[in-house]
């Protein structure tokens, strides 16, 4: 009996408190087949929408048919691209366009859905831009 214990004792698989069931993470370990939830992208400023504004227009009144915008907010790091979706349409007796704009702040990213609409005067007007709700 005591040749047992010795033998179990000095195997490769011990028991320790520390690994048991029980036993608690630190904040660096990650535990269990799921993995860390990525935080959710930080709200755009007023002046990344402006900056997104600014590349809807170009890329509307552009036209191309796969036309896409780039842009970027020096102050804040933040970027994207502007891509139109589907085909003018008329709404209140003007041409509008629905577009589709990225979001990359650090290493979050997001959409942003919204539409414009020609002016009297021929330039394209950002009238929403909002988060997108795939839906």
């Amino acid at each position: 009996m005591t040749l047992i214990l010795i033998g179990v004792g000095s195997g490769g698989c011990s028991m320790s408190h520390s690994d048991g069931a029980f036993a608690r993470a630190t904040n660096n370990e990650v535990t269990g087949s799921i993995g860390a939830v990525q935080a959710r992208a930080p709200a755009p400023t007023e002046s990344d929408l402006a900056f997104a504004r600014n590349a809807a227009s170009d890329v509307l009144t552009r036209g191309d048919k796969d036309a896409s915008q780039p842009w970027e907010n020096p102050e804040t790091g933040a970027r994207g691209s502007v891509t139109p979706l589907a085909q003018a349409y008329s709404s209140d007796g003007r041409t509008c366009r629905d577009f589709l704009a990225s979001y990359v702040n650090g290493r979050s990213e997001s959409w942003l859905q919204g539409a414009g609409c020609k002016t009297g005067r021929g330039q394209w007007e950002i009238h929403t831009l909002k988060p997108w709700r795939q839906g």
